[in-house]
């Protein structure tokens, strides 16, 4: 392994609430892979935290004192300061989807388990982005449009794929795992994660998710799929 591979993941840990902080730091700090680099009590605090310790990722509360953690997102996205997992006790849409439109990698609530979040906190700090089970299909679903006509025509850039990256592109927008990709398609998972790379970059695409609401908005997936 190089060096370069073994640099654990640096993480800056943003909620109102100390407890909460040392909780996360708890979890993650036993990881040989993460690095806890920093704490922050409200959205202000953070973008000044995340300039001085240049985290990989940010794990986000939403309602916080001085500035929110949508409007952090939006700065720390912007200035190119890290990748932001959203973790917040309000399992309520408009959170999502402001957070979405914000830049933000991920979304978890409070409730999720410790290897939920060391999954988000990874994916995240390798470009990915891991969106929690229980929102996925609600907030993509009203990102995309649900009022919107099955019928209308495809995007052009759907001709750049090939008829396998297509493929792979309706898995992701159900939500599949790379590796549950590779087991739909009979692939393998390095295979698949060409193909994803391939898809995001001739999509210009910034990670799974905007993967995911392209699906959507493209028409490939219907929210009200199974």
């Amino acid at each position: 392994m190089t060096t370069s591979a073994a640099a654990p993941l640096r993480v800056l840990l943003v909620d109102d609430h100390a407890m909460v902080r040392s909780g996360f730091a708890m979890v993650l700090s036993v990881e040989d892979d993460i690095e806890v680099v920093g704490e922050a009590s409200d959205g202000l605090q953070a973008i000044e935290r995340a300039r001085e310790s240049r985290p990989d990722v940010v794990l986000m509360d939403v309602q916080m004192p001085r500035m929110d953690g949508i409007e952090a997102t939006r700065h720390l996205v912007a200035d190119d300061l890290g990748h932001v997992v959203i973790v917040t006790t309000f399992d309520r849409d408009d959170y999502l989807f402001d957070a979405l439109q914000a830049g933000a990698s991920g979304f978890l609530l409070k409730n999720a388990g410790p290897e939920q979040l060391l999954d988000a906190v990874r994916a995240a700090g390798r470009g990915h982005a891991l969106l929690a089970p229980e929102v996925t299909r609600r907030v993509i679903g009203r990102m995309a449009g649900r009022e919107a006509a099955p019928e209308r025509p495809e995007p052009e850039a759907l001709a750049r794929l090939t008829a396998r990256e297509r493929e792979v592109l309706v898995l992701l927008g159900r939500g599949l795992s790379n590796g549950e990709v590779a087991t739909e398609l009979v692939l393998g998972e390095a295979t698949v994660k060409t193909h994803v790379s391939n898809v995001l970059a001739k999509l210009h695409l910034r990670d799974r998710v905007q993967a995911v609401i392209y699906a959507y908005e493209a028409g490939l997936i219907l929210p009200t799929e199974d």
